[in-house]
C-alpha cells in the first residue's frame, strides 16, 4: 500500500480517536450535570420535608399552649406576686453608710484557686466561695482548705449543669443534697449557703425559679445572687477592667456581693485579687465572708416565696 494511503489512514483514525473522547467528555458532562441536579432535587425535598415537620412541631407547641392555657396560668399564679429586684430601696448606700462588700467565687475548685486562696491569707482577708462537685484528691484538699482557713463554703451544685438541674425541682433538691452530703463528708461542714447557676434570674429554666427558692426553703438553705459583676467572664478583660467594675458597683450599696470566678481563663481575676482588695480598703468597704447576719442580695425575695 502506497506511504500516502498509510498516511491518510492514520489521520482518519486519529480523527475517529479526537471525536470519540469529544462524545465522550459530553456524555460524561451530560452525566455529571444529572447526577447534580438529581442530588440537588433529592436534598431540596429532604429540607422541605424537615422544615413541613418543623412547622407541624411547632404548630402543636402552639395548640398545646393554646389548650393548656389555664393550667400553666395557675401555675404561674402561684408565684405571681414574688417580689423581685436586687436594687432595693433598703440597701442603697447614702452618705454615712458603712459599706460592706463580700467577695464571692464561682467556679470553685480551678486550677488556680489556691492561688486565690494564698493571696486572701496573705491579705487576711476571708471571701465565699460557691463549689460545684469534684471527687478528685486536689478537690478534697480545696473543700478542706477553704474551711481551714475561715472562708465561707457555699453550693453551686454538684453537675455544674443548667439542663439536669433545672429540668424539675426533684432533679434539683437531687443535685442539691448529693453536694451538700459530699461536701458534709469531707470537711465535717453541712453547707447552708447556695448560688444558683446563672443567678435566680437566668433564662434557661423552663421553670419558673421561685419553685428552686421554695425548694431551698424547705431546707433551710440561703441562696445569694450578687448586686455587683467583675466581668471577668468576658474576653480581654484586665486588672484594671476588674478592679473598676468592683468598685464602682459598690459605690452604689450598703451591701455588695461581687460576683467573681475562677476558670482556666480567669487568670487575671487571679492577678486582680490583691489590688482589688486594696482599693476596696481604701475606698473604706469592709470585706467580709458570707454569714447569717448577711444581707440577702435575692433577685427573687426568698421570704415572699411560701
Amino acid at each position: 500500500m502506497p506511504e500516502k494511503d498509510i498516511d491518510t489512514i492514520n489521520r482518519q483514525q486519529q480523527r475517529r480517536k479526537r471525536i470519540n473522547r469529544i462524545k465522550n467528555g459530553i456524555v460524561i458532562t451530560i452525566a455529571s450535570w444529572m447526577l447534580i441536579s438529581i442530588a440537588t432535587i433529592i436534598i431540596l425535598v429532604v429540607q422541605v420535608v424537615g422544615l413541613n415537620q418543623k412547622y407541624k412541631k411547632i404548630n402543636a407547641m402552639v395548640t398545646s399552649l393554646d389548650t393548656s392555657e389555664t393550667e400553666d396560668t395557675e401555675q404561674n399564679d402561684k408565684y405571681a406576686n414574688v417580689v423581685t429586684g436586687i436594687d432595693t430601696e433598703d440597701n442603697m448606700y447614702q452618705e454615712g453608710d458603712q459599706r460592706k462588700g463580700y467577695l464571692t467565687f464561682d467556679c470553685i475548685p480551678n486550677e488556680n484557686t489556691n492561688v486565690i486562696l494564698d493571696a486572701l491569707k496573705e491579705l487576711n482577708v476571708k471571701a465565699t466561695f460557691f463549689v460545684t462537685g469534684d471527687d478528685s484528691e486536689e478537690a478534697k484538699a480545696i473543700y478542706r482548705r477553704i474551711v481551714n482557713e475561715g472562708h465561707t463554703l457555699g453550693m453551686l451544685s454538684y453537675s455544674n449543669s443548667y439542663s439536669k438541674i433545672y429540668s424539675s425541682t426533684d432533679s434539683f433538691l437531687e443535685d442539691m443534697q448529693k453536694l451538700q452530703d459530699y461536701l458534709r463528708e469531707v470537711t465535717g461542714v453541712t453547707c447552708k449557703y447556695y448560688r444558683f447557676l446563672g443567678g435566680s434570674f437566668n433564662e434557661i429554666s423552663d421553670l419558673n425559679m421561685a419553685e428552686f427558692v421554695h425548694v431551698l426553703n424547705e431546707n433551710q438553705i440561703v441562696y445569694y445572687d450578687w448586686n455587683v459583676n467583675a466581668g471577668d467572664t468576658g474576653a480581654n478583660y484586665t486588672v484594671d477592667d476588674v478592679v473598676m467594675n468592683v468598685t464602682q458597683g459598690v459605690s452604689h450599696y450598703k451591701n455588695s456581693v461581687i460576683r467573681l470566678h475562677d476558670s482556666d481563663h480567669n487568670q487575671k481575676t487571679t492577678e486582680a485579687i490583691t489590688t482589688l482588695v486594696n482599693a476596696l480598703k481604701e475606698a473604706d468597704v469592709d470585706v467580709l465572708p458570707i454569714d447569717e447576719s448577711t444581707y440577702k442580695v435575692q433577685y427573687i425575695k426568698a421570704d415572699s416565696v411560701d
